[in-house]
């Protein structure tokens, strides 16, 4: 008899403590559907039904001011229209109307905060509501829709990643060329938080005709090349679906196709000939001599020259084809390279990062002191010294002109050399 007794006690509270949870779950449910269910619930274990409130109250703008605000925590008062939207109260009095929902599909309840009293009146809200409540009955999933935009890749990441992914496969002048872009003219335009599915063929068009008004017409083309490059591999990694540089409308470019004449030579070895520093003369008459580039010139290598067979295979690594090129040297380029008496690994050693000489255009200036005048170089020698328009300013001994006050690139216009 007093077994059962216990037994009968023992359930009696079990049952308490189910209700107690269950009425809990009443106040605090969030949608009418689940607040009906809790009430269900509660009425089967015999306990009392939560607030009337709770169960879906017309709110009004006065309603929502007398809402009160719980000891701990907040308390939610749902509206009865839409279904799951109502207004959140804090413990600290702070008011907000929310919207509840459950993602089809997966059942996943979530939660949209939609914006604070009285900045948002019930109306504003309420018709809000309604509109996400459309897209959740379509299938939509608003909250996933604002945290995968909030966490999309910004174009300053896309930068980023191709200059840690893709870069370090290309050649150093073509690194530098590029890096040179992203930091100048790329990532200035679009600044940090501009995400890469917002990029539109407007912005990218916008950017090439800012680059080209100043004058800079070869500049904004590779702009909108690397950007294509770029988009290109934003839709290898999923970022985005659709290229925006695809179809902008490019600077039409000039091919150069002046050559030194005769009389000129003789000026450029003449000048060269004063000049003191042997190596930079060195790779002058080199550049002359192989017609190479002059980043294929300053990065050759002791191993990839032969002057017994006088022979200079360029590695792929170095050539624009990318495949191994094997350049004759002339007998004056190999006299050139004999005088060379230290044997490091580059022909033409320095003390910078790369190990060898990267930069000549300074000490053509000083080399080329004198009476000015414009003096159109091949092209590929012009270009590799990188110069505006690919002309040189000379310095010759044969002009005896006074000199000229310095232009600026914008105006400085292309003479025929002097007779």
């Amino acid at each position: 008899m007093s077994r059962e007794r216990s037994t009968q006690s023992t359930r009696t509270k079990a049952q308490v403590n189910r209700t107690a949870k269950v009425a809990a779950l009443a106040k605090t449910a969030g949608t009418p559907g689940e607040q009906q269910a809790a009430e269900a619930a509660l009425v089967r274990l015999g306990g009392p039904t939560a607030a009337p409130v709770n169960q879906g109250t017309h709110l009004t703008n006065a309603a929502v001011r007398r809402l009160q605000a719980p000891a701990i925590g907040n308390r939610i008062t749902f509206d009865d229209d839409p279904a799951g939207f109502g207004c959140r109260v804090t413990a600290a009095g702070s008011k907000a109307f929310v919207f509840n929902y459950r993602v089809k599909g997966t059942g996943q309840q979530r939660r949209v905060t939609i914006g604070g009293f009285p900045n948002w009146t019930i109306g504003a809200a309420r018709t809000e509501a309604k509109r996400l409540r459309q897209l959740v009955d379509g299938g939509g999933d608003p909250r996933g829709d604002f945290e995968g935009q909030r966490e999309a890749p910004t174009v300053a990441e896309l930068c980023d990643r191709f200059e840690e992914e893709h870069l370090p496969r290309k050649r150093p002048a073509t690194v530098e060329s590029y890096t040179r872009l992203l930091k100048l003219h790329i990532r200035p335009h679009f600044g940090q938080f501009k995400k890469v599915t917002d990029v539109t063929f407007s912005d990218v068009d916008a950017l090439h005709r800012k680059v080209t008004k100043p004058g800079s017409v070869y500049a904004a083309n590779r702009c909108v090349a690397v950007l294509s490059k770029m988009f290109s591999l934003a839709i290898k990694w999923q970022m985005r679906a659709d290229n925006p540089a695809k179809g902008v409308e490019r600077n039409a470019e000039t091919k150069r196709k002046r050559y030194l004449t005769g009389d000129e030579l003789p000026r450029l070895t003449a000048a060269l000939s004063k000049y003191s520093d042997r190596q930079f003369t060195i790779i002058i008459r080199l550049l002359l001599l192989t017609g190479a580039r002059r980043g294929e010139v300053l990065a050759m290598k002791w191993v990839d020259v032969d002057l017994a067979k006088g022979v200079w295979t360029k590695p792929g690594s170095t050539t624009k084809q990318k495949t191994d090129h094997v350049v004759p040297l002339s007998a004056p380029a190999r006299q050139l390279l004999a005088e060379i008496t230290t044997r490091d690994e580059f022909v033409f050693p320095s003390d910078g990062k790369t190990g060898h000489v990267v930069e000549i255009k300074k000490k053509l200036g000083i080399a080329l002191q004198g009476s000015w005048h414009h003096w159109p170089a091949s092209p590929r020698f012009a270009a590799q010294l990188r110069q505006p328009v690919g002309f040189i300013r000379c310095f010759v001994a044969a002009d005896r002109r006074p000199a000229r006050p310095q232009q600026s690139n914008h105006d400085r216009q292309i003479r025929p050399p002097v007779r």
